[in-house]
């Protein structure tokens, strides 16, 4: 495969690293580093990987026969396209030279892009301005802080070293082992700082992009595990900025008991001697899995029982849980390329969700998880822009795109359903096998399919092939006769065109039927078919069957609407998940022209009795979805689909109420919020007024007249008002945007940008558009604005002309990180459903250098021309089922 590699000529075995110099008026650095390598072939220069570094000066030691003698660097070449510093050698390396040392000076950035070593601004405790320092190297982002071999398989130890001011705390993988004055000719930094140099214990063996490091005025909190780990236990803190410290007790009790959690059903302890959580105040992703010291943006990890949104506990648990999987699955055993991905994401989110049903199993994990991760997975897996599981990669632009929902949740999401299929138990016995095997190492898909097969005595590699190697997944299509049920598998897109080109993919499908007394597979003699037709001779159209019992497969099915019908008739004999499946299944269909809208709406009409968050989550998402379609493109549905879901959710929020109480459980709690924010937002009056007079209280200055839960609800259902006189609306947008300015909590101002994106006023949403550059939004924020304003049918075509307008001023502001850049394209672009919309987007991106969002961008035309044709069809049919209703 044609990879953008280093020349195999040696290969890193350890790295010291010195940081100093760090000045913290121009962010400026400088550092030494001493690279021991295995020499693998005679070397006449030796290439490393750099960017924004400038290497000052390098030399070259070798030991050959027991003797160490030196090599002159003739010239030091930096090729930045590249991202490659070529040292060439007054003479080469001969080729038995065991080893050699390259020791390199160099000074580089502090930036503001949060890649490489960074800078995160942030308010301190007095309420001054102040900035930490901290890294992000994956994927390939070490070696913007010092030269490096910056490929997962050239994995080595690191000694890592920092000169840092003495008040300040300096945090690493491995523990502090020294903390002294500095060196002479070291001590160079801002100016009247006392300093002192902190050095951390040898790492284990390890890719680039795993090593960490920050510094800032910090403080922690500390708890241990239960578990011994060579007869002690292991001290897991959470550290932040002074003065939010406590905000960290939630995920640390969390951190410590997965700890432990994984060490026993991974059946291998955990490796190093802490686990440091650090909440970083400018992150581009949630977080990020560095051994023994992992980084987290602050909603990610903080949480404050008395101010935060209860919904954010389900946020932060998963989070530490996912990123602490990491530290076995990525980090213990790294995939081989960044082709495979999947296995360090795919397996951290499945195993994340399976930790949290572990520690809450009241909440559900998998029902959310069928709602949330597998539906993303299958939204965008059915766009022609999609990819597999294992892609092939090339450059660094080309990975930092498949951080996204084909490798982590369609990968998570395969997992379960082989998992699901050969028992949990069976499935973490291969896993188990494979980490011991490949410990310390790099492995393939291959490999771990190979030791799963192992412990099942079934051959995994086989029928996941595939799953992982090929685009797309199917949709099986349900006929009935009285002889018995036929199944017929084909690739679905949501455009509903497959061509005879793409749908030559057979892929393996567990069927996973439930009937009555329970598994049909004994009665129709098949539990899985692989190939393009099978038939079910044990049922037929009189008898109750659902195909992929609790939706552990990854495909969707398509039933005859009599079957449809029969199963909403039946619905309370399904479990949560398959409830969700239905609903998810059905739109899908209606979306791809294989069923009809009016089908959901019948679906959907039958659940009102239903009492599940998850359920009611997903029905809402998907009116939801019909709603802003149908918006753009037909305005006269709006009223009408506004009562029709003041039909469904009035009664409810009546029957629950307003009212938090301490013996509600999670799930009822999300429930609660779930609906009024429908009501509200569907203009249900009670609702409305409720919410308005909740609002007028807290922008008096009582703050508690909104319960914590309910913030982003009410400020979306208040600002949301068409019918309030501009005076009216301008006052409570300056109340929300205070929050975003100054959040009164960890999560509002993320609650708050989510919330100003639903404005209706076109003057207000103006505003929003100024207040993306105007700097008051740190650029990690900036797609939670832009993507509720994308959302908002009222601000879709404003966001969209004020990106054409700026686009030099946002590309600028957000190509430093593309993965920033990229998120920021898909959420803008996602919403329309016109091909007037599509026209415009394809034509503005045409003469674009693209390359690092242009998945986002076919993906997002993908969909509008999807939403298009689904609008078009069946408008008039949605329009006679409302008016038949009466709505």
């Amino acid at each position: 495969m044609d990879r953008e590699i280093l020349p195999a000529v040696v290969k890193p075995t350890h790295y010291s690293l010195l940081i100093y110099d760090l000045d913290f008026s121009a962010f400026t650095f400088k550092g030494a580093v001493k690279i021991d390598v295995d020499v693998l072939e005679k070397a006449a220069e030796i290439k490393l990987n750099v960017r924004e570094i400038d290497v000052i000066k390098a030399a070259v030691s070798l030991e050959l026969n027991k003797t160490t003698s030196e090599i002159a660097v003739s010239s030091i070449d930096t090729d930045t396209k590249a991202e490659v510093v070529t040292l060439t050698l007054a003479e080469p390396i001969p080729t038995e030279a065991a080893r050699a040392a390259i020791t390199i000076e160099f000074a580089g950035t502090m930036n503001d892009k949060m890649a490489g070593f960074y800078r995160s601004k942030y308010t301190d405790a007095d309420g001054k301005e102040a900035y930490m320092y901290s890294t992000q190297f994956e994927a390939t982002d070490a070696r913007r802080a010092f030269p490096c071999f910056d490929e997962p398989a050239l994995k080595a130890t690191f000694d890592f070293a920092i000169t840092i001011p003495e008040e300040w705390t300096a945090l690493s993988n491995m523990p502090e082992v020294s903390s002294k004055t500095p060196e002479d000719g070291k001590k160079a930094g801002t100016a009247g700082t006392k300093l002192k140099t902190v050095t951390f214990a040898t790492t284990p063996v390890m890719s680039t992009y795993l090593l960490a490091w920050a510094l800032g005025d910090f403080e922690y909190v500390e708890a241990f595990t239960d578990r011994l780990y060579d007869g002690k236990k292991i001290p897991v803190r959470v550290y932040t900025t002074k003065g939010i410290v406590k905000q960290g007790l939630y995920a640390l009790e969390d951190a410590r008991k997965i700890v432990d959690y994984f060490s026993s059903i991974f059946e291998i302890d955990y490796m190093l001697p802490k686990v440091d959580l650090l909440a970083v105040h400018e992150f581009s992703h949630g977080a990020m899995e560095n051994w023994g010291l992992i980084t987290y943006r602050t909603t990610a990890l903080l949480f404050d029982p008395e101010t935060s949104d209860a919904k954010y506990k389900n946020r932060v648990s998963y989070v530490v849980a996912h990123e602490l999987a990491h530290q076995w699955f990525g980090n213990y055993v790294t995939m081989a390329w960044w082709n495979e991905l999947w296995l360090n994401e795919g397996f951290a989110t499945w195993v994340g969700w399976l930790a949290i049903d572990y520690l809450y199993p009241d909440w559900d994990v998998f029902g959310v998880f069928v709602s949330d991760s597998l539906q993303g997975a299958l939204g965008l897996d059915s766009l022609r822009q999609s990819h597999p599981i294992e892609v092939p990669v090339k450059s660094a632009l080309d990975i930092d795109q498949i951080f996204d929902a084909i490798s982590y949740l369609k990968g998570a999401s395969s997992i379960r359903m082989i998992s699901s299929h050969l028992g949990v138990k069976t499935f973490l016995k291969g896993v188990s096998t494979y980490l011991k095997e490949h410990a310390y190492g790099n492995a393939t898909t291959k490999d771990l399919w190979d030791a799963v097969g192992r412990a099942s005595g079934i051959d995994v590699n086989s029928i996941m092939s595939e799953w992982i190697t090929k685009i797309g997944f199917p949709v099986v299509t349900v006929t009935e006769s009285e002889t018995g049920v036929s199944l017929r598998q084909d690739r679905f897109l949501a455009a509903g065109d497959v061509k005879p080109e793409e749908n030559d993919t057979q892929w393996w499908i567990p069927l996973g039927i439930f009937t009555d007394s329970g598994s049909a597979s004994a009665i129709s003699g098949v539990s899985a078919f692989s190939n393009r037709e099978t038939i079910l001779t044990g049922l037929g159209p009189d008898d109750f069957y659902k195909l992929n019992k609790n939706q552990t497969g990854v495909y969707r099915v398509n039933y005859p609407p009599e079957r449809l019908a029969k199963l909403g008739r039946a619905i309370d004999k399904l479990s949560v998940t398959d409830k969700v499946g239905l609903v998810a299944d059905a739109s899908c269909m209606a979306l791809a022209g294989l069923g009809s809208t009016a089908g959901i709406f019948e679906l959907v009409d039958g659940m009102r009795n239903e009492t599940s968050y998850i359920v009611w989550s997903e029905v809402f998402q998907r009116v939801a979805a019909l709603k802003s379609v149908w918006f753009e493109k037909v305005p006269e549905s709006k009223a009408p689909l506004q009562a029709f879901t003041r039909s469904l959710v009035s009664p409810m929020v009546k029957r629950l109420g307003w009212e938090f109480k301490d013996s509600d459980d999670y799930l009822t709690v999300q429930l609660r919020v779930l609906l009024i924010s429908a009501a509200g937002n569907a203009g249900d009056e009670e609702v409305v007024a409720e919410a308005k007079a909740q609002f007028a209280k807290y922008a008096a200055g009582d703050k508690s007249a909104i319960h914590p839960n309910l913030r982003r609800a009410v400020f979306s259902i208040v600002i949301g008002q068409e019918d309030a006189t501009d005076e009216e609306a301008q006052a409570v947008y300056d109340v929300i945007l205070k929050e975003v300015l100054t959040p009164s909590s960890v999560d509002g101002k993320e609650i708050a940008l989510f919330a100003i994106g639903k404005a209706s006023k076109e003057k207000l949403i103006k505003d929003d558009l100024d207040l993306l550059l105007s700097g008051k939004v740190a650029v990690q924020d900036l797609h939670t604005l832009a993507a509720s304003l994308a959302s908002n049918s009222n601000a879709r075509w404003l966001l969209w002309e004020f990106v054409k307008t700026n686009w030099e001023t946002i590309y600028s502001l957000m190509s430093g990180n593309m993965v920033i850049l990229d998120r920021f394209i898909k959420f803008t672009i996602a919403g329309f459903s016109s091909m007037k919309a599509y026209e415009d987007i394809e034509k503005f991106f045409a003469d674009k250098d693209t390359h690092g969002y242009e998945r986002s961008v076919g993906q997002g035309l993908d969909i509008i021309k999807s939403n298009a044709a689904w609008v078009e069809r069946d408008a008039a049919v949605v329009a006679g089922w409302l008016k038949e209703k009466g709505y």
